[in-house]
């Protein structure tokens, strides 16, 4: 039987009596056609499942009884952070959800030197509440418990700054990077992996990216566009060094 997974953003515990927000009602009900007495799995984050059951249902909210908590370990032992320029629409949504449904740990949204999305403070605030959608939808989905943190999207060379010291920093590079099997990855280390967005990274970009202590890897001799890259590295990474191993 399928499980249907809610986020929450809320404190649970066992016999806590909760309102679902209206879209996880509507969603729950209308969709789903779930009823009184169905149960449903909600989890907000802190690393557990909470099992809860319907007990009330009204036009455009659902009523549920949380009655167990079960704690669930299913992340990568790599802390991987994406640091992805910003793509246009769709594509964005894409990397997000499959990066969380991989394993990252955090994504920092960056603008760089050919970054063609164009966002003032009204339009990142719309876009970081868009995001952080997509990213709970695919923890819902995949059954992740902890939610990867989304960084506000700002200048490549403001994020440097701000990235883990000790992290281990890579840059998919097809021409001069060394092939990903070569890499001696440290499971206790961060890792850093920085895609560029449409058209590539700049020669300004791979400056401040060189400086702040890059390295080049590659899947191979062809160019992989930035919905691909990226996820592809993941993949290759989980399955070199973390739980796909």
């Amino acid at each position: 039987m399928r499980m249907i997974r809610c986020f929450v953003d809320v404190e649970l515990s066992p016999g806590l009596n909760l309102r679902l927000p209206e879209d996880k009602s509507l969603h729950l009900v209308r969709v789903l056609r779930m009823r009184v007495g169905d149960d449903v799995t909600l989890f907000n984050g802190d690393g557990a499942d909470y099992r809860a059951q319907i007990i009330g249902v009204e036009k455009r909210a659902v009523e549920v009884a949380v009655e167990e908590c079960t704690p669930i370990n299913n992340e990568s032992p790599l802390d991987i952070h994406l640091l992805q320029g910003v793509a246009r629409g769709d594509k964005m949504d894409l990397i997000l959800q499959k990066a969380t449904e991989l394993g990252v740990r955090a994504i920092w949204p960056v603008l760089t030197e050919r970054t063609e999305v164009k966002l003032d403070a009204d339009r990142a605030e719309r876009r970081m509440a868009h995001w952080r959608g997509v990213i709970a939808a695919a923890c819902e989905q995949s059954g992740r418990t902890r939610i990867p943190r989304l960084q506000e999207p700002v200048a490549l060379h403001d994020a440097l700054v701000k990235l883990p010291t000790n992290a281990r920093r890579l840059i998919l590079d097809p021409h001069r990077g060394r092939a990903l099997k070569a890499l001696a990855i440290e499971t206790n280390s961060p890792i850093v992996l920085a895609i560029g967005p449409e058209g590539g990274l700049g020669e300004r970009d791979h400056l401040l990216l060189g400086k702040a202590g890059f390295e080049g890897v590659q899947l191979g001799p062809r160019v992989l566009r930035t919905e691909t890259a990226g996820l592809a590295v993941l993949a290759g990474l989980q399955a070199l060094f973390g739980d796909w191993s």
